[in-house]
């Protein structure tokens, strides 16, 4: 796996020294998070060193996820209903320019860094652009809701799945057209290419299937929990973390090489996305606490920062500048 796909937390820093991204400087914090609330039009900015919010920044309507750009340049993040990507600098989270794009809901690019894939779930369809320009290369209608994506490690194939239809599309990126669509499960979500097969968190079954990538067939369910939402490796490879929106017993622990369960953290209030911090800490999004939870995954024990309604998309980054002024509320 490419360093960004594995290890991406522990990579950023990395990308934005060779990007010139300076690291510290007088009256600035060094390292900050980056939070998309949905509901409220916003983006937090929250110190990661002493995990208080410093801002919100104004977007126009309705932010989820992000993508950062391959060579770390730049951190798209999809506003949805506005129908706009916002281009923000990584190290300093100031916004650079808007590229209009439908109805961004989930983003990825693809391993090789030359396609982007964007999910618009809202207007059932997939759109693969052209990494850097931006350019329309295809759109492939899908019925319905495609939500979360995950690519084949040679870029040849992007999986998508599709909550409102229980399947799982797999599309040719190479020939751009589909190859299969296939049921997987009740309300499937989190798409992730693990060992060899795909792997779709399912919201309505509570479950996790495993995916043969060629055929869509499902090998087996491994359940984790009520709401089975998004899917996370841990940097080191180990450990797949499953969030359970709707589970009080939030998260999920699986042995990444064998999905076998190892244990759970209570964590409620609907944890949804998470980045992993140098730390060893996990920031997770509550989207219904509207707050993100700071996890010790040794003690299980957690601590809350209030954001904007709604928090889904998280973005870390330790080499992060930010002002050190805390805004008033």
């Amino acid at each position: 796996m490419t360093c960004l796909r594995r290890v991406l937390p522990f990579c950023i820093a990395a990308l934005l020294a060779m990007a010139g991204a300076p690291v510290r400087a007088e009256g600035t914090a060094t390292g900050a998070v980056l939070v998309m609330n949905s509901n409220e039009a916003t983006l937090s900015v929250i110190d990661l060193a002493r995990r208080v919010e410093l801002r919100r920044l104004p977007v126009l309507r309705e932010p989820h996820h992000w993508a950062l750009t391959p060579d770390g340049q730049d951190l798209l993040v999809g506003d949805t209903v506005a129908n706009e990507l916002i281009v923000l600098d990584p190290a300093r989270f100031t916004i650079r320019r808007r590229v209009p794009v439908a109805d961004p809901y989930q983003l990825g690019f693809s391993p090789d860094g030359k396609l982007l894939v964007v999910n618009a779930l809202a207007r059932a369809q997939v759109d693969v652009y052209e990494a850097g320009s931006y350019r329309l290369v295809k759109r492939f209608p899908l019925k319905s809701m495609p939500s979360h994506l995950a690519f084949s490690p040679d870029s040849g194939v992007v999986y998508v799945s599709l909550q409102g239809t229980d399947r799982l599309a797999a599309i040719d990126l190479r020939r751009m057209e589909p190859l299969w669509n296939a049921p997987v499960g009740r309300t499937p979500a989190g798409v992730m290419w693990l060992n060899g097969r795909v792997l779709v968190a399912n919201m309505g079954s509570d479950d996790v299937s495993v995916v043969d990538p060629a055929t869509g067939a499902v090998e087996r369910r491994i359940r984790t929990g009520k709401g089975a939402h998004q899917l996370f490796l841990s940097p080191d490879g180990r450990l797949l973390y499953v969030n359970n929106r709707l589970d009080a017993n939030g998260v999920s622990v699986l042995d990444a090489a064998t999905l076998a369960p190892l244990r759970s953290y209570r964590l409620p209030g609907g944890p949804d996305d998470i980045a992993f911090a140098p730390d060893g800490h996990l920031w997770f999004t509550l989207r219904f606490a509207n707050k993100v939870a700071v996890l010790d995954p040794a003690s299980g024990q957690y601590e809350t920062i209030a954001v904007g309604r709604s928090p889904h998309g998280i973005f870390l980054n330790p080499a992060a500048m930010v002002a050190t002024s805390v805004a008033a509320r």
